[in-house]
């Protein structure tokens, strides 16, 4: 059985950075699953919500339906905080995904661009060099030894990718995006990344704005190869799982 494994910072990352490659994988029986660092409670954005605890439990809710629409086989919600998780324990974050890798055992595991992508976001840059030190320290028997004491094995996987993109937005901060090694092909599947992106109705106020670019970006999302099993020098590709064995 293929997996992929996602780490992304919020609620509405799923759909907006790889909703469309999340259905695709779907349509060809591979397993998904997403592990998101922080509920969201400090949007700008809130919906309803009474306070920071009534959203976080409202972008979880909506998460859970993106998830369900882009039928990600499952999806977890951590409580890190929202726009400060460079204040956060890294080690400690880092532990919780590695975990998830050992449990799941995942071949491709997909992170947000260090950049931060295209809005450049903080936290998006943290829950990529989160994700890329639990691709790399999952394999190792040196790290989270307590993990290997409770009964989980260390596990290699395959490849890392980073999302990335053919524009830029002027007005937010500078992002310096990594080079595109693979093009996926999404097609219709681009009106299914939009709708996942609408069931988080809290951040409605941006539905406009996310939905010009996804059709900007069109029926394909882009990705670099950050990391693989095997040396050698990149080549373009149109598959996250080309060359992979399963496990």
């Amino acid at each position: 059985m293929l997996r992929l494994f996602c780490v992304t910072a919020h609620p509405d990352d799923e759909a907006g950075a790889f909703g469309g490659t999340l259905a695709v994988c779907a349509d060809r029986g591979i397993e998904s699953y997403i592990v998101c660092l922080t509920p969201g409670q400090a949007a700008s954005h809130r919906g309803i919500a009474r306070d920071q605890q009534h959203l976080a439990q409202l972008r979880r809710e909506e998460f859970a339906a993106s998830c369900k629409l882009l039928r990600v086989t499952e999806g977890e919600v951590l409580n890190y905080r929202d726009s400060a998780l460079v204040l956060e324990n890294f080690h400690r974050m880092v532990g919780d995904v590695v975990r998830r890798i050992r449990i799941i055992r995942p071949q491709v595991v997909i992170a947000l661009g260090t950049e931060g992508l295209i809005t450049a976001h903080p936290d998006h840059t943290v829950a990529s060099l989160v994700a890329t030190a639990a691709f790399h320290w999952a394999a190792h028997d040196s790290q989270y030894t307590d993990q290997l004491y409770q009964g989980l094995q260390p596990h290699r996987a395959q490849k890392l990718y980073y999302t990335s993109s053919n524009y830029t937005l002027p007005d937010r901060e500078p992002a310096s995006l990594a080079p595109v090694t693979t093009v996926v092909e999404i097609g219709d599947h681009l009106e299914t990344k939009i709708a996942a992106f609408q069931c988080h109705a809290t951040q409605a106020p941006l539905f406009a704005l996310l939905e010009k670019n996804m059709r900007k970006r069109g029926r394909q999302e882009l990705f670099h190869l950050a990391a693989y099993r095997e040396p050698g020098i990149a080549r373009p590709e149109s598959d996250l799982f080309e060359g992979v064995e399963e496990n």
